[in-house]
């Protein structure tokens, strides 16, 4: 199941991040649970739990998702809805890639 590309009611849902890579280093951690109804809610939530890790902040910004395994891509974060028990995964940009 991939995500929808707007939010159906806007609910707040539960769900996994899953940090790779250089995000997982920056982070401290490999996966962390997240209560939002966007993308964009998700990474808010996130950039505010490590607001003292600046370099994860950064990456953030920088990074591809997948939403329920489906890319993300160029779509605004704003209108990627996310299903209850699903999972974000935050793909750092790789050097020569």
């Amino acid at each position: 199941m991939g995500a929808t590309t707007e939010p159906a009611s806007g609910a707040r849902v539960r769900g996994t991040i899953r940090y790779w890579a250089a995000a997982k280093s920056e982070a401290g951690l490999a996966e962390e649970p997240y209560e939002a109804a966007t993308l964009a809610e998700a990474l808010a939530g996130a950039k505010e739990r490590h607001a003292d890790r600046p370099k994860l902040v950064r990456l953030l910004g920088h990074s591809s998702y997948l939403v329920d395994g489906a890319q993300v891509g160029g779509r605004e974060h704003t209108t990627v809805a996310l299903t209850e028990g699903g999972t974000v995964e935050v793909l750092p940009p790789f050097a020569g890639g």
